[in-house]
């Protein structure tokens, strides 16, 4: 016997238009039919906004539920309800979790940690205790001496499908001035000069010593097992190339105007920060993310640290600038992002896909989610 959802009086978004005043017929977890007009059966939206279900490729979001104070470690599957609860109420029916491979000057996490805790999500899907779909998203520090080790606890799991390759040494890409590296890290931590002096002359040793060895590794083995590889915080045309060299698809986070054009024209899928489209600007004092979008070579936005960001930036963009459509701005949060990691069966309103759904209302300010449904079935 199918299992059939009716919703009617939407204002359908579709990859390149609006559709007032339709309905779309949910049948099995797929979408069956697009129809404009008013059914007089099924779940009346009184006009709210009908959109793909949104796709995440990079939160941290995780780790604050994880680790919420320095030191401190919540119950896994605890902090995975809990991370899994905001997003689907954020609208992300598909979320990329990231996971750190590699120490890094935080320190990172403990040998195996990180593969615990994949255990933990995977686990929780098995319970249907969660509501979004989780994949994982490996952030590689590639001047970490143990990145690959860590990785080998990943080698043959499917759940991957995105691998970042990173490098947070001073004086590269998110950091290219002291200024920057030494806020982050020297006055927040309160290091003295000589600490900071020691602290920085091992992070360059470390960066000159496996960085690119341990990128051309990784990207070996992206490539034979299929694996999406983004590049992050590119800042020079140098750094495209060895990206484009790497098969990267994804450009995280490019922090200038001329690497961001560049990752954009190569098709690569250009990467920025939801909440710096919200706030009007990086936190770190990097280029903003309405400046690509301003000149036409922002493709995909990313919650980050704040999940709700992923729905609101598009109306922000769409408010903003009268070249970028409601349509095109949250393409870059479903189509886009789902086609960059290859999962062609999401991200878009169209029959046959999946019915990965969220109804929205937004009558002005923050967009409000009023319901979801991941594959046909409400999980909010």
């Amino acid at each position: 016997m199918s299992n059939e959802t009716v919703l009617s009086n939407a204002t359908v978004v579709l990859e390149d238009r609006l559709l007032p005043n339709s309905t779309v017929v949910v049948r099995d977890g797929l979408i069956v039919d697009i129809a404009e007009g008013v059914s007089r059966v099924g779940e009346d939206f009184g006009g709210d906004y009908l959109l793909p279900g949104l796709v995440e490729l990079h939160t941290d979001h995780l780790e604050t539920h994880y680790s919420p104070r320095p030191g401190v470690r919540w119950n896994k599957t605890a902090a995975i309800q809990a991370h899994d609860a905001q997003i689907v109420t954020s609208g992300i029916t598909t979320v990329f979790d990231c996971l750190r491979m590699g120490s890094d000057a935080d320190d990172g996490f403990e040998d195996g940690e990180m593969r615990e805790m994949a255990d933990a999500i995977q686990a929780a899907e098995k319970e249907d205790r969660l509501r979004a779909e989780h994949l994982i998203h490996l952030r590689c520090e590639v001047a970490s001496q143990n990145v690959l080790q860590h990785f080998e606890d990943f080698r043959e799991d499917p759940h991957v499908r995105l691998v970042s390759l990173m490098d947070h040494s001073p004086g590269q890409r998110q950091f290219q001035t002291m200024d920057q590296y030494t806020l982050y890290y020297k006055t927040k931590r309160g290091l003295t000069d000589e600490q900071f002096a020691r602290f920085v002359e091992n992070r360059l040793a470390a960066s000159s010593r496996y960085s690119a060895k341990h990128r051309d590794a990784l990207a070996e083995i992206c490539a034979a097992r299929g694996i999406t590889v983004a590049s992050h915080d590119d800042a020079t045309l140098a750094h495209v190339e060895e990206a484009k060299g790497h098969g990267v698809k994804l450009a995280e986070f490019p922090t200038s105007m001329d690497a961001a054009t560049a990752s954009h024209k190569a098709g690569m899928s250009v990467l920025m920060g939801a909440p710096n489209v919200v706030r009007g600007g990086s936190h770190s004092g990097n280029i903003a993310a309405t400046d690509l979008a301003e000149h036409g070579v922002l493709d995909v936005l990313s919650s980050d640290y704040i999940p709700l960001s992923l729905l609101h930036a598009p109306f922000v963009l769409a408010d903003r600038f009268e070249h970028i459509s409601l349509p095109q701005a949250l393409s870059m949060v479903t189509s886009t992002p789902a086609r960059t990691v290859s999962l062609d069966d999401r991200g878009r309103i169209a029959t046959g896909l999946r019915a990965d759904l969220v109804r929205v209302r937004r009558d002005h300010g923050v967009p409000v989610v009023r319901a979801v449904w991941r594959q046909g079935r409400r999980v909010a």
